[in-house]
């Protein structure tokens, strides 16, 4: 197999990442609360360095500079994300506050507690079918198994909800 052969601009990009993402990483670490975001920003100006790198000034000091131009526009982007996102959560908050809460009986509890006893991948399953109105294959699809392991899990899930429900005289019902 050959090796493709790296550009000028490339090169030029990685002596920039090289000589500045410390700086970067602190400029945005002393700007955002949670120090994995500036990682996150940090790689996001990268990525703008990459697709724009034919507009990145070719002496070092001047390209330092035009990073950190980009790196606070990414700051800014994500600032504006951020408003947007807590925003949209007010409202949703405030909408879902004026719905009337669902009762939850004491057999929907344990039918809740039965689905927690058994293995994750089998009351997601479940959960799946039975509450969210997915065929077994749709199922299947949604979380990446083939169709006969979702039959052998649902199998598996239905045996072990019986056995749990019937300590609590609840029979299964199929849809």
């Amino acid at each position: 197999m050959r090796r493709r052969r790296r550009s000028a601009q490339e090169d030029h990009i990685e002596s920039a990442y090289l000589a500045n993402a410390a700086d970067l990483l602190s400029y945005f670490g002393r700007r955002v609360q949670i120090p994995a975001d500036a990682a996150d920003l940090l790689s996001e100006t990268f990525l703008v360095a990459w697709r724009r790198g034919d507009r990145m000034p070719a002496e070092p000091e001047q390209a330092r500079m035009w990073l950190f131009g980009v790196a606070r526009r990414v700051l800014a982007n994500a600032a504006r994300g951020a408003i947007r996102h807590s925003d949209l959560t007010h409202k949703l908050r405030a909408h879902l506050e004026t719905l009337p809460t669902e009762h939850v009986d004491t057999e929907t509890l344990d039918i809740r507690a039965a689905l927690d006893a058994i293995p994750a991948d089998q009351s997601e399953l479940v959960r799946l079918v039975l509450w969210d109105g997915f065929t077994l294959p749709d199922a299947a699809t949604i979380l990446g198994i083939s169709e006969s392991t979702a039959r052998g899990r649902y199998q598996r899930a239905r045996t072990q909800l019986r056995e749990l429900l019937r300590e609590h005289e609840y029979e299964w019902r199929t849809p």
